[in-house]
C-alpha cells in the first residue's frame, strides 16, 4: 500500500533532521501537520496580484497573514463601500478565497457574480462579507468570521479599520481623490505621479497587522498594482514604523510589465524607489523578477494599452545594496503577463533559504526539504 502524503512528508523531513545531527528528542517530534512547520510570512498589497501570490504560498506553510489595503472605491466593491458606508470587500474577499480550505461549490459560490438586477456584476462573496459586517462589531471582526467560515489557511487582515481614500498627486501639480479615478486622470496628466496620500492621514494600522510583521519570518511586498495595490498600505500609521522595527528580510516582488495608468515607463528600481519615497530608505532587502521571456503575442496586446514588460537595471539595485533573486514565474497557457502561483510560491521559499538560511531543529529539515520539492508538491 502506498504511504500517505503526511507520511512521506513525515519521514522525508526526519531524514534530513539525522542528516544534519538534530538532537534525539528533536528526532521524534511528532509533525501534526507538515505545513505547520513552515515559516512566518507576512504579504502586503492588494488586487489580484496578492491573491495569487497566497494561492501558491499556503502549499508551504500555514503561518500567512495578509495584509490587505482597503483604499478600493470602484466596481462592487465601491458599490457596497457608498451603499452601506463598509470597507470595501473585493480584496479580502479575493485574499480569502485564495487561502480557502472548503467545498469547491462553496468556493464557485463566493466567487459567482450575478448576471441581472440590482445586483448585476456584484459578487455573492462581497455581499456574503457585507452581511458578516451587518452583524459584526467591527470590519476586522467580519473578517475574521469569514476566515473561520471558510477554514483560511493563516489570516487576512485589512490594513485599518478607518474609512480612507486615495488621493494621487501628479508632478504637475494636479490631483484627484479615488483610487479608482488615478489611472484616467494620470493618462489626461500625461505625467507621472509624484505621491499617493490618505484621506484622512491619521487612520492607524490594526494592532494585529503590527503584530504579525514584527513577529514574521519573511515580509512580502507585492506583486500588485505599486500606487493602489501596494503603497496604501504603507502610508497606514504604524506599518512603515514596524517594518522598520522587523528583523525579517523585506522582500519585494516585481511585477512583470508595466501597468496601463500608473507605471508606464517606469524601470524595475523605478518602482522600488517609489516605494521606498513612500516609506524609507533601506526599507527593502531584497527583490523577486522574473527572467522568463514574455511571448511577443502577449506584449503585442499589452503594447496597446502602452504597457510592456519591466526593464530591470540592476546596476541602480547594485549600487543601492538591494539583493536580486530571479526566476521563470510567468503562468504558461495564459493571455496575460501573470504569475504563476506555485512557480512564484517557490520562488518565495527559495529565496527565504538564501536570506536567512535553513532554521533550527525540525523547521530547518522542513525548510530543506520544501526548497527542494517541486512546486505545489508539497
Amino acid at each position: 500500500m502506498a504511504r500517505p502524503f503526511y507520511r512521506k512528508v513525515y519521514l522525508r523531513a526526519m531524514r534530513t533532521a539525522r542528516r544534519l545531527g538534530l538532537r534525539k528528542r528533536q528526532n521524534r517530534q511528532s509533525i501534526q501537520s507538515a505545513r505547520s512547520l513552515g515559516p512566518r510570512i507576512v504579504v502586503i498589497g492588494g488586487g489580484t496580484g496578492l491573491s495569487t501570490m497566497l494561492r501558491g504560498l499556503k502549499t508551504y506553510t500555514e503561518n500567512i497573514t495578509a495584509i490587505v489595503s482597503v483604499s478600493d472605491d470602484g466596481g462592487g466593491s465601491g458599490m457596497l463601500r457608498e451603499d452601506l458606508g463598509m470597507l470595501p470587500p473585493g480584496d479580502i474577499r479575493n485574499c480569502i478565497t485564495a487561502l480557502a480550505n472548503t467545498e469547491p461549490t462553496m468556493m464557485e459560490l463566493m466567487n459567482y457574480r450575478f448576471p441581472e438586477g440590482v445586483n448585476k456584476g456584484q459578487s455573492f462573496g462581497n455581499l456574503f462579507l457585507a452581511a458578516l459586517n451587518g452583524i459584526s462589531g467591527s470590519f476586522e471582526e467580519a473578517v475574521t468570521r469569514m476566515n473561520e467560515v471558510l477554514a483560511v489557511t493563516g489570516k487576512v487582515l485589512p490594513v485599518t479599520n478607518a474609512n480612507v481614500n486615495l488621493v494621487a498627486d501628479f508632478e504637475n501639480g494636479a490631483s484627484v481623490v479615488g483610487e479608482s479615478k488615478i489611472a484616467a486622470k494620470k493618462k489626461q496628466q500625461n505625467c507621472r505621479i509624484k505621491k499617493v496620500r490618505l484621506e484622512p492621514e491619521n487612520a492607524s494600522a490594526l494592532p494585529h497587522a503590527l503584530d504579525a510583521i514584527l513577529s514574521a519570518d519573511l515580509i512580502l511586498l507585492g506583486p500588485g498594482s505599486l500606487y493602489t495595490s501596494i503603497i496604501p498600505n504603507l502610508l497606514v500609521d504604524g506599518i512603515v514604523d514596524a517594518l522598520k522595527k522587523a528583523k525579517a528580510p523585506k522582500v519585494y516582488v516585481l511585477n512583470i510589465m508595466t501597468q496601463d495608468g500608473e507605471t508606464e515607463g517606469y524601470t524595475a528600481f523605478d518602482h522600488l524607489d517609489a516605494l521606498v519615497q513612500h516609506s524609507a530608505e533601506g526599507m527593502v532587502d531584497a527583490c523577486i523578477y522574473n527572467t522568463a521571456p514574455v511571448p511577443d503575442t502577449i506584449q503585442a496586446r499589452y503594447k496597446t494599452e502602452d504597457a510592456e514588460p519591466v526593464v530591470m537595471d540592476m546596476e541602480r539595485f547594485r549600487a543601492a545594496g538591494v539583493e536580486m533573486y530571479g526566476y521563470p514565474l510567468i503562468a504558461s497557457g495564459s493571455q496575460f503577463a501573470r504569475h504563476d502561483p506555485a512557480l512564484l510560491a517557490q520562488a518565495v521559499i527559495h529565496t527565504f533559504g538564501q536570506c536567512c538560511g535553513a532554521r533550527e531543529g525540525v523547521y530547518g529539515a522542513y525548510d530543506l526539504l520544501a526548497q527542494e520539492t517541486e512546486p505545489g508538491k508539497i
